[in-house]
């Protein structure tokens, strides 16, 4: 199916979606996959408020265009969102067929914006404010939960939210990146200036800027925590969908390289690089299964969105609410789910990013009522002093 094809079919789903179709639960052998982005996922790259004209005020350099002007535009989905163009081929085909549903104003509550508390706080799935268990994952309590489970990290370690009294597995995927700084290219072009008035300060400029991106790359690293490049991801994808598909049933997955302060980007550049590699991923994830799609759901989820503004480099900073992305067979999807209301500058949290109305512990234990049956105290196991909340995802 090309481009225009999918833009066409895209362009009728508001309509579609409108169905009052009753949902049978779900069938027994679901497997569940849950992706975690490290480093905080830019929402407003990947789910696009292309019906917000203050969206495109406070982003001049790096906003998605409207639906319609060319390839770089964003693809509509509604009158209020579209998706990242880069994701034409991947995860548009999964909404259209309405295996794609996506959740904006996610997350925690947390609000310290610090990757390492707030990755902690979600992957532990505990009250906030309470002291810290941190030998007990909310995966690993939902594994304890479930008497079939077979659960898996593909991960260097065994994950935080997976840790606890059910013993996982964990399986490392992780493959090497290339440095963030070129070294060639700052010595062809400080070459260039050699014996030159302007040797010195092209030379100094040079090690500033190393210094800079050094101290960048350093964090995005760090913010990584050791999780798998998104570059790559395709080929690990379909692995993962191979072992799945075949054996596990509960599985976690972390991909870093998220963190994007400085030359983002927008239709073009390094984020919409990372998402369009994402996209692929799901969509060959999705394609090794099989007929075993038919009983997957993936969720993805990362720690908390970037500002709303971006930043004087281009880039944007550590922000609170996000986007999820929950994929599947038995997915109810082709449209934006959960809470949502028009982004203003007077709707922002703390006047910089997005508020969290759709709060995970509540959304995913709502989820694994629905797919897995569970009462209110195997899921006050899962999330304590949590309400779960139904937003119809299966």
């Amino acid at each position: 199916m090309n481009r225009r094809q999918l833009l066409s079919l895209a362009a009728s789903l508001p309509l579609a979606c409108r169905s009052t179709q009753l949902w049978a639960a779900p069938q027994a052998g679901t497997r569940l996959l849950l992706v975690f982005l490290r480093g905080g996922l830019d929402t407003h790259h990947l789910l696009v408020p292309v019906g917000s004209d203050f969206y495109y005020r406070a982003r001049p350099n790096i906003a998605i265009g409207r639906p319609g002007k060319d390839e770089h535009s964003a693809i509509g989905l509604d009158s209020y969102w579209g998706l990242h163009p880069v994701l034409v081929q991947s995860l548009v085909p999964m909404y259209v067929r309405k295996q794609l549903a996506l959740v904006p104003f996610a997350g925690t509550d947390d609000e310290s914006r610090s990757h390492f508390e707030t990755q902690d706080s979600i992957e532990l799935g505990q009250p906030l404010g309470s002291s810290r268990n941190f030998q007990s994952g909310f995966m690993n309590r939902l594994a304890q939960r479930l008497s079939a489970s077979q659960p898996i990290a593909f991960t260097d370690q065994v994950p935080l939210s997976m840790r606890g009294k059910r013993e996982v597995s964990n399986f490392a995927l992780r493959s090497i990146g290339k440095p963030a700084v070129d070294a060639r290219q700052s010595a062809l072009i400080a070459g260039m200036y050699t014996n030159t008035k302007l040797a010195a300060a092209v030379n100094d400029g040079f090690g500033v800027r190393e210094e800079v991106m050094r101290q960048l790359a350093d964090e995005m690293n760090d913010s990584a925590r050791g999780a798998l490049p998104a570059k790559g991801f395709e080929v690990e994808a379909r692995r993962i969908g191979r072992l799945i598909s075949a054996e596990f049933n509960l599985a976690f997955l972390d991909i870093g390289g998220w963190d994007t302060h400085v030359g983002q980007g927008a239709a073009t550049g390094y984020l919409a690089n990372r998402l369009e590699e994402l996209g692929r991923a799901l969509a060959a994830f999705a394609d090794e299964m099989g007929p075993r799609w038919n009983d997957t759901v993936v969720v993805v989820i990362s720690e908390f969105g970037r500002t709303f503004r971006e930043n004087g480099n281009r880039g944007t900073d550590h922000g609170h609410g996000t986007a999820y992305l929950v994929l599947g067979g038995q997915v109810r999807g082709g449209r934006i789910a959960g809470d949502q209301h028009e982004i203003e500058e007077s709707t922002l949290h703390q006047n910089r990013d997005l508020p969290v109305l759709n709060e995970y512990r509540a959304v995913l234990g709502g989820l694994f009522a629905r797919l897995y049956g569970l009462n209110a105290t195997d899921l006050g196991v899962i999330f304590p002093d949590t309400k779960p909340k139904d937003i119809g995802l299966v």
